[in-house]
This record gives C-alpha cells, sequence and structure tokens, in this order.
C-alpha cells in the first residue's frame, strides 16, 4: 500500500507545468521539497488520533459511564465503516474513469485534446492516491473504536439496546451541567439544565412504578392447579 500512496512520481511530472502559476526561483523551491512533500503528504493527520478519540471523543462530562463510551464508540465505528464502503465505490468509479480516458487517448488524434485526456488522467490519478490514504486512515479509525468497545464493555450494561443505559447517562451528563452552573449562567442555560433534570427524574419514577405495578401483577397472577391422578 505504500507504494500506491507514492505521489513522488506524480509532483515530480507536475513540475514542468509549475512555471506557468511560479516564478522560476519558486518553482526551484518547490523541486528541492519535492521528498519533503511527499513525506509530508504521507503523514498527514486525518481524522483523529488515538488521544483524541480518548480525551475529546470520550471525555467523562459527555460521556460519563462505560455504557455511553461504548455506544458512541459503536456510532464513530459505523460511521468510518460505511464511510469507507462509499469510498471504495467512488475508488472502483475512478478506476474506470481511468481506464475509458486511457483508451480514449489512444484513440484521439487532436493533440489539445491529448494534451486535456492526460491532465484528466492525472487529475483522477491523484484522486486514487487520496482516496487509498483516506482508506488506511478510516479503518485505522475503525479498528481504534472496536479495540475502545472492548475495554468498555466490562458485562456490567446491556450492549444489545442502546436504550436501556441512557436514562442513567443522561441523569449524570446533566447532574455535571447542572455543578458548572454559577449565578452568571444565563437563564436559558439554567432553565435548559434544571428542565432536563425533572424530566429524567420523572421518567425514573414512572418507569419505577410501571416495574412495581408488573412485578405486583406477576406475583397476583393465580398459580395453575393440578388434579390429583388416582
Amino acid at each position: 500500500m505504500a507504494e500506491k500512496r507514492n505521489i513522488q512520481e506524480l509532483i515530480i511530472r507536475e513540475e514542468p507545468h509549475l512555471n506557468n502559476i511560479l516564478e522560476p526561483e519558486q518553482v526551484k523551491k518547490f523541486k528541492e521539497m519535492t521528498s519533503e512533500l511527499r513525506d509530508t503528504w504521507t503523514k498527514k493527520q486525518m481524522f483523529r488520533t488515538k488521544t483524541e478519540m480518548e480525551f475529546s471523543v470520550l471525555n467523562d462530562a459527555k460521556y460519563p459511564t462505560n455504557a455511553a463510551k461504548y455506544w458512541q464508540c459503536v456510532r464513530e465505528q459505523n460511521t468510518h465503516m460505511e464511510n469507507l464502503m462509499h469510498l471504495s465505490f467512488d475508488y472502483r468509479k475512478n478506476e474506470i474513469e481511468i481506464k475509458k480516458l486511457q483508451k480514449k487517448l489512444e484513440e484521439e488524434k487532436d493533440e489539445l485534446e491529448k494534451e486535456m485526456i492526460e491532465v484528466e488522467i492525472d487529475q483522477k490519478t491523484y484522486s486514487k492516491a487520496n482516496m487509498q490514504l483516506v482508506a488506511g486512515h478510516r479503518l485505522r479509525e475503525v479498528t481504534e473504536w472496536s479495540n475502545f468497545k472492548k475495554i468498555y464493555n466490562d458485562g456490567t450494561f446491556d450492549d444489545k439496546n442502546v436504550d436501556t443505559h441512557q436514562l442513567l447517562s443522561y441523569k449524570k451528563i446533566m447532574k455535571n451541567r447542572q455543578n458548572t452552573l454559577t449565578p452568571g449562567s444565563s437563564q436559558p442555560e439554567v432553565f435548559n439544565v434544571l428542565g432536563q433534570m425533572q424530566t429524567i427524574e420523572r421518567v425514573e419514577e414512572e418507569r419505577k412504578a410501571l416495574r412495581h405495578q408488573q412485578k405486583k401483577a406477576i406475583s397476583e397472577t393465580p398459580k395453575p392447579t393440578y388434579g390429583k391422578q388416582g
């Protein structure tokens, strides 16, 4: 894959054309940096690092429980998986377009049209290299989110239904927000936090009452009786 992402050849091929938009001295400086620019392009940051995932995305204030963190990992992993699939489709289309352009170039007689086709091929070849680079980083995120899922899935919560943990997690989130309120907090901010806390507490009581009713109904259900056999 490292060879697939090697854009140095593309950079070198484009260098003569930079004379159209740069001064000769600027082109010279660009040529001197060709290897460095390839290195920069290869190692540039794409998407989030593991550190950013852990402290920025999965921060304790926003995702205060292991369940909340786990389900956010599920969301993030799925987003990158879907984007990787769509990128694969785009890559296949781009490959076909390159082949069509190469075929068109072989058949074209007009010199200006040939030049135009060559530019289009170079553009799509560069896009191809970018897609390969993006794909690798998409997979990196998919893999990292998989690792985080294993860390936070400690067996203490339902990992099949996202709704199961949410009331408890949201209550802790609202508690965190409530603790940040100060006399200087705006009225809409205070109203929003207190309103959500009151709603959570009401829903808790309603669910508690419902569970009690269900248990009572089960306990009051007559047990089946069986006749004695002679």
